[in-house]
């Protein structure tokens, strides 16, 4: 196992301890992003927006302000968000349509939160570094995602929609 597998696995243990005893979706997004932003190396946003009134709306984050709303199909997240899957994008520059909240943002992984079937969020994880995103990413932060909606109690906010 590569130190960068270690690194990611160990990542997700600390998620369960952090977020199990808890339940709070506010809680539980806040504390993840703070996480991801703490432990993954080449950041510069790491944040979660959530679906609401038919767009995607600014949630708890890490990093420079950002983008308040993201229509569905625009952009990285809007697309992730509409074709239920993660978009890996190794330069954001050649994304169509990307939407540069920050400019220094290079690459993109975006990940689709899904609960009782319906897209209720996404993960959005920026770097400033070209192809910073690799498969190791891709299935870590699955799980990492998996393991959030596991632990978390997301009820209340799916009712608000």
């Amino acid at each position: 196992m590569s130190k960068k597998e270690e690194r990611l696995k160990e990542m997700n243990q600390a998620l369960k301890a952090l977020i199990e005893p808890e339940g709070d979706w506010l809680a539980n997004l806040a504390n993840s992003s703070a996480l991801l932003f703490d432990l993954m190396d080449d950041l510069n946003w790491a944040g979660f927006y959530i679906w609401k009134n038919d767009q995607l709306v600014l949630g708890p984050f890490q990093g420079k302000t950002a983008c308040v709303r993201i229509d569905e199909d625009k952009g990285v997240c809007g697309t992730a968000y509409s074709q239920r899957k993660i978009m890996l994008v190794e330069d954001v520059t050649e994304f169509p349509g990307h939407i540069a909240c920050d400019p220094d943002s290079r690459s993109e992984i975006v990940l689709p939160v899904i609960v009782g079937g319906e897209v209720i969020a996404v993960l959005d994880i920026d770097s400033p570094q070209k192809a910073r995103f690799d498969e190791l990413d891709r299935k870590y932060l699955k799980e990492f995602v998996d393991i959030l909606v596991d632990e978390t109690n997301f009820l209340p906010l799916m009712e608000k929609f």
